[in-house]
Order: structure tokens, then sequence, then C-alpha cells
């Protein structure tokens, strides 16, 4: 699936607001309360689904929204390949991509982890995980792995294509563009089916053909993509 190198700036961000709850509606309700009060009994929260389910949106979604208020929050995914030491300024600890560590990610999670839930002082703090199998199948070191399925864990649904498409063209209605069943079908059998993908690629799409005064069609999404 063609992945598009968006500028940042016309990606949306990710809240729980803009997650499509499908589905997932007692995940999305539990973060709700943890974003409300994260001062609530520090019970860890593990997600898990298939790519695409929103694991990361929705991980991004409660670590920003926390921020915003003014919540420090110590974050580690697949992509943080020396990973810090643990900050006891840290309100809420994020492990996102948990079936992608490396041993020395794994060591950091399991640190971050035990200084977060049972610290020598002060407050216990919430850790929220996600990760692409269930805690008891993931292939992590066993005291991370038992860990991780300690609290509340929520099975993230998928949208169905059905759904997906209804997603689609509600948000493609909203801003005034026309998407034809063909270009549609084009974009979701040409790029990667995600959600948060493809709602970038309308919103990129959508810039591409108001500068180039043309209709979204196959040969502009072409076009589009020879231009980058």
């Amino acid at each position: 699936m063609k992945q598009l190198a968006l500028d940042f700036d016309l990606a949306p961000l990710p809240r729980l607001a803009n997650f499509v709850s499908a589905g997932n509606e007692a995940a999305l309700a539990h973060l709700g309360l943890w974003v409300d009060n994260p001062l609530r009994s520090p019970v860890p929260t593990y997600l898990w689904g298939e790519s695409g389910s929103g694991k990361s949106h929705l991980l991004h979604a409660v670590a920003g929204e926390l921020m915003a208020r003014g919540s420090a929050v110590g974050w580690l995914d697949a992509s943080v390949l020396m990973p810090p030491t643990f900050d006891n300024q840290w309100d809420v600890v994020c492990l996102d991509d948990c079936h992608l560590y490396t041993a020395e990610q794994q060591a950091a999670a399991f640190n971050w982890f035990v200084n977060a839930q049972t610290p020598v002082e002060g407050r216990a703090r919430w850790v929220l995980a996600a990760g692409a199998a269930p805690p008891a199948d993931l292939k992590l070191r066993e005291d991370l792995r038992t860990r991780l399925g300690w609290g509340q864990v929520f099975q993230l649904q998928g949208l169905s294509e059905a759904n997906r498409r209804a997603v689609l063209r509600r948000a493609a209605d909203g801003r005034g563009v026309v998407l034809t069943d063909e270009v549609m079908d084009f974009m979701l059998s040409r790029f990667s089916r995600d959600l948060s993908s493809l709602m970038q690629l309308l919103e990129y799409l959508d810039r591409f053909a108001m500068r180039t005064q043309r209709a979204i069609t196959i040969p502009l999404i072409k076009a589009m993509l020879e231009n980058e």
C-alpha cells in the first residue's frame, strides 16, 4: 500500500473526539474517563488489535489531551531507540507498539511500568499501553508481558469495509468534495486502508484539487503522486 509523506500540518491531530468508535465504544469511554480525571485509581490499561484499528490514534489522542491540560507524559514506541530513564515528574506513561520492542526497549518499558505503578515515593501513575496481540500472546520478556495484562484490556475492532466507506464519504461531503465510487475504490485498493491514513489522503487530495482547480479523479490522484 502506498504511504504518502504528508506535511505535518496537513495531518489532523489525533483526538478522542475524532476517533470513529464503531465497535469500540467501551474502550473510548474508558479513556475519556481517564482524560477527564488522570488521578483516578491507576489501574493499567492495554489496547490491542490489528493494524489500522486505531491503537496509536488513541494513545496519541490521550497523550495530547493530557499534555494540553498540563500533565507530563512519558512516551515510548518502537521508534525511540534510546529510551530515557523514568522521570518522576511524569503523570502518565504511554507504551505504544509493544509487540515491536527491542530488548532494550522492553527493559525500559518494564522499568517505567514498575516505577509508575509502584513508585518508591509519591502516588502511582496510570500506564496506557498498546500492541498487536493480547498480553498473553506477546513475544516479550515475561515480567513485562504479565504486567501489561494486569489491568483493563480492550480489543479494538477495525472498521468494516462498509463503515470505512461511510466515514470517508461523510468526511468528503463535509468538505464539499465529490468522491465517485470509482475514486473511492481506487483509494481503498491502492493506499493504506486504516482510517487515519485515509483521512490524511482525503485532506491532501482536497488541497491538491483546490490548488490545481480540478475535480478529484483517478488521473488527479496519479498526478498528485507524480508531483510528490
